[in-house]
């Protein structure tokens, strides 16, 4: 089986990627599916947020600069779950303006040497539009994009999916793309109303469970836990729980 490897993205900053992506990426693996989370931010928010805190340790730069294999860079971080992490020599990486579209298509060609027997592949994205975003949008088909409920964020949507419709045009391919509603609460007008909005431009691609805000979910990276080992039993945790089964189903709203 194939695996289905999906950039988590959003160009605007403190939407909830590495929030979604760590804790639905558990949920998965809690379903007997086998997961793989990539950090490509130099910050390695991904990995503090799972409890690996090495600054030196290689990771993903050391993979998109050919000096080793995905599936050497594996680290077993949970159950049915594996790490990558950032690297020191990813912030270079993003630095870099020589090249072209050669330094875009590091990641792809990465990925095309094999990524072991996962069922999914989640690479957390930088809050940028920079060489590691374009090397993502390279190297995948699938995108999913975690999204606040307030007009700032549709805006900054709105910037992202230009950059997208970019990629699309220059690839000829068109993104599987799914929204998640994050920190979302219920009884906001405001939230409301840009939920309505989304439904409107994107009325197949938001996944059915919203998560809520809640003050577990911005708890948990200190501990270097998931909200299904430091508050189990929270709303949060059937939020992603809710939200892994909405994945795997394609639910929408």
């Amino acid at each position: 089986m194939t695996a289905q490897i999906i950039a988590v993205l959003n160009q605007k900053g403190g939407v909830g990627k590495t929030t979604t992506t760590v804790n639905l990426a558990h949920a998965l693996a809690n379903m007997d599916k086998r997961v793989t989370v990539v950090d490509l931010d130099p910050q390695s928010h991904l990995g503090v947020a799972l409890g690996e805190v090495s600054k030196l340790q290689t990771g993903i730069d050391d993979v998109m600069l050919g000096h080793c294999d995905f599936t050497q860079q594996l680290i077993p971080i949970r159950e049915n779950l594996n790490l990558i992490v950032a690297g020191p020599r990813l912030q270079e990486i993003e630095q870099l303006s020589e090249g072209g579209s050669h330094r875009g298509d590091l990641l792809r060609k990465a990925l095309a040497r094999g990524v072991g027997n996962a069922d999914f592949v989640f690479i957390d994205c930088p809050p940028s539009s920079g060489i590691l975003v374009a090397n993502a949008l390279f190297a995948v088909e699938e995108l999913l994009i975690p999204m606040t409920s307030d007009f700032l964020a549709l805006q900054g949507l709105s910037h992202l999916m230009g950059t997208i419709k970019k990629f699309e045009t220059a690839l000829s391919r068109k993104y599987r793309l799914s929204i998640v509603m994050s920190r979302y609460i219920a009884n906001r007008r405001l939230s409301k109303d840009v939920l309505n909005t989304l439904k409107k431009y994107f009325p197949e691609q938001i996944l059915a469970t919203p998560i809520r805000e809640t003050a577990a979910l911005a708890e948990c990276p200190s501990f270097g836990k998931t909200i299904f080992e430091y508050r189990p039993g929270w709303r949060s945790a059937k939020d992603f729980n809710d939200l892994a089964s909405d994945f795997l189903a394609r639910r929408v709203m």
